[in-house]
């Protein structure tokens, strides 16, 4: 594989597609470049091979003072050395009973730092079914998954861990938390407006670089507030302030009648409850 790829490729595109590898018979690879990863794994692999080169040097002086001698005791001061930021592999040692010397392996650094920024997405769909830019757009999808799990474990549904033992009540147990989850999706998705949420996402015509938010969105993030000049909410808070209104059972006096009457809902409670109620139903996506 490494053959197959030319970096140089991508110098005007972010975006590459692979065919007929043998390795991956009737399947497309979608080669992507993100520069923004590339430029940060760069800098956090320099600042690990500087932190271990910290540490060496300390055990060099060591073994230059004579204060350090023999290789096996040498080797076990080194081993932790190295493996503390995991770069062993980008370091040549040499040592002996009364000398420790270690030097970058700048090959193999330069063949890892060729490769910084780039990933692979396998498919089997072809190019009519699914074109590149939305394979990666599919990709990077998968981050509604993982924020899915997060939401059915977190404080917005706490649904807890139930070991089942039987088969019915195990599809049972995630029928109900896909249920829950599709209730707060389709909430969050109703009160966009009232939100930090970007009502209009902008559609990047390259799909591998960063997502950005509408101006809209960046408005609300800056002041705090809606589109229409309300005090914007997280999901949560939002909440909290529905959670405010009650339900209220009353009782007649010398009598065991009772009659039970919601509380009048704040404008942001109205706006809230027309929302959810007027939103059109729609699948997860």
């Amino acid at each position: 594989m490494g053959a197959v790829i030319q970096p140089s490729l991508f110098d005007e595109q972010n975006l590459g597609e692979i065919t007929g590898v043998e390795e991956f018979p009737g399947e497309r690879l979608v080669v992507c470049r993100n520069p923004l990863v590339g430029a940060q794994r760069a800098r956090k692999r320099e600042e690990l091979l500087t932190a271990t080169e910290t540490d060496l040097a300390q055990i060099a002086h060591r073994v230059n003072n004579g204060t350090l001698l023999g290789a096996d005791l040498i080797g076990l001061a080194v081993g932790p050395a190295v493996k503390r930021y995991r770069v062993k592999k980008h370091f040549q040692i040499t040592i002996t009973d009364t000398t420790f010397t270690y030097t970058r392996d700048t090959p193999g650094i330069a063949a890892e730092a060729a490769l910084d920024g780039f990933y692979i997405l396998r498919t089997s769909l072809t190019d009519t079914d699914l074109p590149s830019g939305d394979v990666v757009r599919a990709y990077k999808n998968l981050e509604q998954a993982e924020r899915a799990f997060g939401s059915l474990k977190g404080p917005e549904l706490q649904i807890r861990p139930i070991h089942h033992r039987l088969e019915d009540r195990v599809r049972a147990h995630v029928l109900i938390c896909m249920l829950a989850y599709y209730l707060t999706w389709h909430l969050k998705a109703a009160w966009k407006p009232l939100l930090f949420t970007d009502e209009q996402r902008p559609v990047s015509p390259d799909p591998v670089s960063k997502a950005v938010r509408s101006p809209a969105a960046q408005q609300k993030a800056q002041t705090k507030r809606t589109t229409t000049e309300q005090p914007a909410h997280s999901y949560r808070t939002l909440l909290t302030e529905l959670a405010t209104q009650t339900r209220n059972t009353t009782r007649l006096h010398d009598s065991s009648s009772t009659f039970e009457k919601l509380t009048q809902p704040t404008p942001l409670q109205a706006q809230a409850l027309e929302l959810a109620a007027n939103a059109p139903v729609v699948a997860a996506r």
